[in-house]
Parts: structure tokens; sequence; C-alpha cells
């Protein structure tokens, strides 16, 4: 291994102690007229429907059907992603990172949780927990097969860590009997998971 360096609410509709928390602070800072209620709404709603995992999902089918894009991808990944309308919004670099036979990639942000957000959409709350952002450095196997992903022991795993400067997006391996799907089918695959690189593509697809 070598290192580069929503949760529904199950008992009614009771809010848990986070979703408290930023209800707490939302209130505060409309009421002091620290942000636009109108603007805030705006921008959860772009990073929910119009932004998220369903962008990154495009630019992975968009890479396993367009061996040029694929190239300019894993060349460029910030200019190729701003193809599809998918820039981003900062001064961070979004690098591409391929899945193999042989090696198999893992994102990890260790000091925080920096994140394409322009592809990927708000990041899991597993992503920010630390003990992800630690032991995915220290023994992702483990990790990884806690997630239900059991990779043979020759199967090398980096684990790239995320800064503010440079993001990572994971191209996971296309699965077989995938031959002649759409880029929309194929889009509908690629879960979020298998770009954060806990996971794989599977013809099951998204749950």
């Amino acid at each position: 291994m070598s290192s580069h360096s929503d949760h529904a609410h199950d008992q009614g509709d009771v809010p848990s102690d986070m979703e408290l928390r930023v209800m707490a602070l939302e209130t505060l800072l409309v009421e002091k007229d620290l942000v636009d209620p109108a603007a805030l709404d705006e921008l959860i709603e772009t990073y929910e429907h119009k932004v998220g995992p369903r962008n990154g999902a495009r630019v992975v089918a968009r890479a396993w059907l367009d061996t040029a894009f694929k190239q300019r991808l894993l060349a460029d990944a910030s200019s190729a992603v701003a193809e599809l309308g998918y820039a981003s919004q900062g001064r961070e670099h979004l690098v591409v990172l391929e899945n193999t036979p042989e090696r198999h990639n893992l994102v990890v942000c260790t000091l925080c949780s920096c994140y394409p957000w322009p592809v990927l959409g708000l990041p899991p709350v597993w992503y920010k927990s630390s003990p992800y952002r630690s032991r995915a450095v220290i023994d992702p196997r483990s990790v990884l097969r806690e997630f239900g992903l059991e990779l043979d022991e020759n199967v090398e795993i980096r684990v790239w860590d995320s800064t503010s400067e440079m993001r990572y997006l994971v191209l996971p391996e296309r699965p077989t009997a995938t031959e002649g799907m759409s880029e929309d089918e194929l889009a509908g695959l690629v879960t979020r998971d298998a770009m954060i690189g806990t996971a794989k593509v599977t013809l099951g697809g998204a749950p």
C-alpha cells in the first residue's frame, strides 16, 4: 500500500444532534442578517439536486464510452469535467484516479473533509468521521472490507489524501456485460462510494 498521504430519520422524525445544531446555526445566522434564507435554500438545492454524485457518474460513464475524453480526463481532470459543465468554483485542482484489476484507489481527507463538490455533491457523514480519516491511511484493506469490498491480496491499494488545493475522483472499473449500454444507463450504475473508492460498480447499481 502506498499513501499520497445521510441518514434518514430512523425513529419518527426526531432530528439528530447534528441536524439540531445545523438548524440552530442557520436560525442564528438568519436572525443576525448574516445569511439570506433564500440564498441558503438555493445553495442547498444546488448541491443536493443539481450538483451531486450524478454529475460524477456522468463523467465516469463518458470516460467508459469515449476513449479520447478518458485520456483528457486522466491528463487534466479539471478541464475535462469543465467540458461537461462541472467547473470548480474555487482554486482546487481535480485529479482522476483510474482503478484497474491490479490497482485500487481510495480517497480520504486526513485533515478535514476536502471533497470534490462539483462532481460528488455533499460529502457523506462517514467521510468526515475521524475513524475513517485515520484508519483509511493506516489500514485501508480492513476499512474497505468493512464497506463490504474484499480485494485480493495481490491488488495494490493506493490511498490519496485530499487537500484544499487538490481533490480526487476515482474512475471505477467498468463492469463486464455492459457492452451496448447507453451513457445514461451506465451512469445509473455508478455510485458515490465507487467514486470515492469504497465500492466497485456492479450491474446492481445504486440502491
